[in-house]
Order: C-alpha cells, then structure tokens, then sequence
C-alpha cells in the first residue's frame, strides 16, 4: 500500500525531497515544484501577514503592543501558550528522537509537561496580579529596579537566543527540504518574515498566529497518529514490536538511558525541563494578556490539556517514522541518511501518510508554527530590552511610550540579525537539545529570582543579584566547556565539563548564592526591602492595584 502511494504521488510528492536531495549531494537538478504544498506555505503567510496588518491597526498604546490590551480569555490565551509551546522542537525536534532514540524521546515531552503543575500552583496568578509586561516587573516588585532589571533582561536574552536557534534551524530545514532552497537563504527568510509580526503586529498579531496554527496542528498531528495507529490497526503491541523490528538498536529502542548517557546529564535534563518552564520568558509574557488572575488560572488548565495530549501524538508519530519512513528508500539520499536530517522525520511521514497534498499542509503548519514561537520569542527579547533596560534601567521610569515602543522596534531587528547568524552557525543541531540548553538557563537564572521574590520575606537585592548572576554565568560557561558547544562546534578533542546539560550545576550555584547572600546583607536597603514584602504578599493574593503601573 505504501509503495503504491508513493508511485501514485511521484511526479508531485516526491519533487522537493528530490530536490533536497539533490542539494545535499551537490548534484542540482531542475525539478518539477509540489505545487500543492507550495500554494498551501504561500497562502498561510499571506494570511498571518493579514493578521499582523489587522492587528497593527488595533495598537495604541504600549500595553496592546506587549500584552494584547489585556483582553485576551483564558481559552484563547491557553491554545496561544500550546501553540507557543507546540514549537519546531516540540513537533519536529522531539518527533526525531523518538525516530532516532524510541521511548528515551519521551523525556523531553514528560519534562516538558511536568513544569506546567509548577506554574499553575506557584507561578501564574501570582505573576498576573505583580506584573504589567514582563517577569522582571514581579522580580523587582520589592527590590531595586536598575539591578534586578539588567539581571533579569540579561537572562531573558541568553534564554531567547538559545531558544531561537532551535526555531530557526527548524524553519531552515523545512524550507530547504520544500523549496530546494539553500539553507542560509531560507534562514534569512525566515528571520525577515519573524521580524515583520513583531514590528507590525505586537502581542495581539502573534497570539492570533499561535491560536490558529496551534489548532491546526493539534488536527494534523492527530491526523498523521491516527493514520499510523490505522496502518498497525490499532494496536500499540504491533506499532512497538515492528518499530523493533526495523530500526537499526533493536529492543533498545524500548529501553530508557540510551539517549542521555548518565544519571547526571539526566538529573540535569530533568530539573531543566520542569523548572526552565517557569522561567522562559515569553511563556511567562502571556499571563499579562488575561484580564485577571483567574483567566490566568483558566490559561495553565486549557495549556496543560493540549501540550499532553499533542506530547502523546509526537510519541505515536517518532514510532510512526521508524515504520514507515526509516524503510523507505524515497525518503533518503544516496548515504541512505534521512533527507534534510532526523529533524525532518514528521514531514516525511506526513508524505507517507497523506501524499503530497498533507505533505504541503503539514509543512505550512510546521512553518507557521516556528513563525508563531519566533514572534513571541522576538517580542519577549524586545519588550526584556525596551521596558526593563531603556525604560526603567536607562530613563528610570520616565520613558514614554512611544519612545519605548520605537526602542522594541529597533531591539526586534536586532534580534532578527542575531537569530539569522545563530541558526547559520548551529545548523547541524538536534533542535530539541538546543531547547534543552535554553530551559537549563531559564531554570538557572530566572526561575530562582522569580520563585524566591514571591515566596521568601528575606530575599535581598543583593542575593538576588549575585545568586541571579552566579546561575546564568555558571550556565553559559559550562554549556560552552561541554561536549557539544566545545567539541562538536568549537572542534576540540574533549570536553572540560564532561556532562550535556548543567542545570544540576547551575540551579545549585543560583539558589545556595541567593540564599546566603541575602541572609547576610545586614544593610538598611535590605531590611526595607523584607519589609515590603507584606504589601507585595497581600497584592499577589487579591490584585489589589493589579492594573497599575508596578512601583514601589
């Protein structure tokens, strides 16, 4: 049957994959275009940039363009956190290492969902009744603005960056694999598109962006699982014991440990996963678009229902791939490696399971989702950089809005320059280890400050400081030192921080130097600062002045 589909859809389907072919073999052919999944990848950005014309007409002020107005539902705003979350790593990145690793892929999509119980009970009402745009508008509720700012913009940036490389070498990939573009031009491509939902559009656009592709994704993926479920009639025995069959590890494919090669590295993963959630920046950005703490509630519940049920149709689709992709040789180059790499396994099983009318449609929905998560995370860098270090770092409050906004602009382009260079550069990445990566520094920098400014009367500036810095610093380092930026990029033989990921590490260094520095800072700075803790505790509860201005 699946032989017969793929002669079937030949001459169309079977064009782009040729074509990259080709490209990676450096023998380029002139080759007849999928005209069916080109039109569908033209028409959603012609839409989506429709969106942003309409939403940029909606933008008065600063608050339409960094949280909507406000006026967005629970329901709304929780399909926009799945549709943010739904990234090109959640879809593409961990659908490959179910393809390429079996049951250890599930660690990421577990770790993923785990950090969502956290925000909901810790994070969420709390963070709407304290903020206005930002975290670090909560994080420096009580503290002294100028340097729990920097901090937390700092790390906001660090945590966009990492998290852009993963979208960006997705969307490279797709583009390269659907066009038979070369990848830095589809890169470039795409950075352009992100940086015109940002400038144009704001929060109100990307929100509607990421509902629509979230619901679209939601009903490919469930299509793509329900489709291989149908191929091994239901039975989840069959769709294991074939997968077994064929892939090259055998019964290791059923097995945990094979993908993170040591309690450490998956301890470290682990902590990562379930507490970077809390800390990523524009995850925390959309809980300032609800109207009050109880649509943020409504938010986390609807969120944490569609990433777990999409968390369990990536699992199907990774073990769908084995089946019927990693036995097909129309889906490989002449080493016999998978065209356009691991990360590409979904769109190809979208190809064998739906021709090349699913093939388009799946690839329009995976562009649209990278081009959704980039315009949050673009505009989360930005508004990190116009409001907390131009507006109240730099102008101490007393920027206006129209000032701050044009600064977000300026920020948006920059970013859109960073993301382009970044995604060049790490282009042979897993791009759901590239998340791992930024979850690690979200868990190690924000998520401390954020965590024991809410919850624990003796935090001090101080602490927060140098607790805040002494986790992102002992991050970044020991990413660099470890085995993929040092030996895999940097091209040195071996790694002077033997583990993958530092989060065990770095997490330790930001909580011990926030708890100890701050516990010994005698100053009267700080004794005001436990004391105004009373007041920020009675407004978290309640949201007492919630939709105010955050001062002091």
């Amino acid at each position: 049957m699946m032989r017969r589909l793929l002669a079937a859809t030949a001459l169309v389907a079977a064009s782009p994959l040729a074509m990259a072919a080709d490209a990676l073999t450096g023998n380029v052919q002139k080759q007849p275009l999928n005209v069916a999944a080109i039109g569908m990848f033209v028409a959603f950005v012609l839409f989506t940039l429709g969106i942003t014309y309409w939403a940029s007409k909606r933008n008065r002020s600063a608050s339409d363009y960094y949280a909507a107005g406000g006026r967005i539902t629970g329901f709304q705003n929780g399909l926009a956190i799945a549709g943010d979350y739904m990234s090109a790593a959640s879809f593409l990145g961990i659908s490959a290492l179910v393809y390429a690793s079996g049951y250890d892929g599930l660690i990421y999509s577990i770790g993923f969902l785990v950090g969502w119980p956290i925000i909901l009970f810790l994070i969420a009402e709390r963070l709407r009744n304290l903020g206005k745009y930002t975290f670090a508008d909560v994080a420096s509720y009580r503290l002294k603005q100028k340097e729990i700012r920097t901090l937390s913009a700092c790390g906001s940036l660090v945590v966009v960056a990492f998290y852009l490389i993963a979208q960006m070498v997705g969307a490279g990939k797709l583009i390269q694999l659907l066009f038979g573009l070369d990848y830095t031009v589809a890169v470039v491509l795409v950075g352009i598109l992100m940086c015109l939902y940002v400038l144009f559009g704001g929060m109100l656009a990307t929100t509607w962006v990421q509902i629509i592709k979230a619901v679209l994704l939601l009903s490919g993926a469930s299509f793509m699982a329900l489709m291989v479920m149908k191929s091994v009639n239901f039975d989840f025995n069959q769709l294991f014991a074939e997968a077994i069959k064929v892939h090259p590890k055998g019964e290791a494919i059923m097995s945990p440990g094979g993908l993170v090669k040591d309690p450490i590295s998956a301890f470290s993963l682990g902590l990562a996963l379930m507490f970077g959630t809390a800390g990523l920046p524009h995850i925390l950005m959309r809980f300032f678009t609800v109207s009050d703490a109880k649509e943020a509630r409504k938010s986390v519940l609807y969120a944490t229902g569609f990433i777990g049920y999409f968390d369990i149709l990536t699992f199907i689709i990774g073990f769908g791939a084995i089946l019927l992709v990693s036995t097909n040789p129309a889906f490989k180059d002449a080493a016999g490696a998978l065209l356009g790499g691991n990360n590409m396994a979904a769109i190809h099983l979208a190809n064998a399971v739906g021709g090349s009318v699913f093939l388009g449609f799946i690839s329009a929905v995976a562009f649209a989702t990278i081009l959704a998560v980039v315009a949050g995370l673009t505009l989360a860098g930005a508004s990190a950089v116009s409001h907390d270090l131009y507006a109240s770092v730099i102008k101490k409050g007393k920027a206006n809005e129209k000032d701050e906004i044009r600064v977000s602009k300026m920020t948006t382009v920059a970013l859109g320059v960073v993301a382009i260079v970044l995604g060049i550069l790490f282009e042979k990445q897993n791009i759901a280890f590239m998340v791992g990566l930024a979850f690690s520094i979200a868990a190690s920098c924000n998520f401390p400050v954020l965590l024991l400014s809410m919850y624990w009367k003796r935090l001090t500036t101080r602490g927060a400081m140098i607790g805040g810095w002494l986790g992102l610093i002992t991050a970044v380092v020991l990413m660099i030192l470890g085995p993929t930026i040092w030996v895999q990029i940097m091209g040195h033989e071996k790694p002077i921080y033997p583990y993958e990921y530092p989060a065990l590490f770095s997490m330790l260094a930001a909580f011990v130097g926030i708890w100890f520095f701050s516990i010994t800072d005698k100053s009267a700075a700080a004794d005001e600062e436990r004391a105004r803790f009373a007041a920020q505790f009675v407004r978290s509860q309640t949201g007492l002045g919630a939709s105010g201005a955050v001062s002091h």
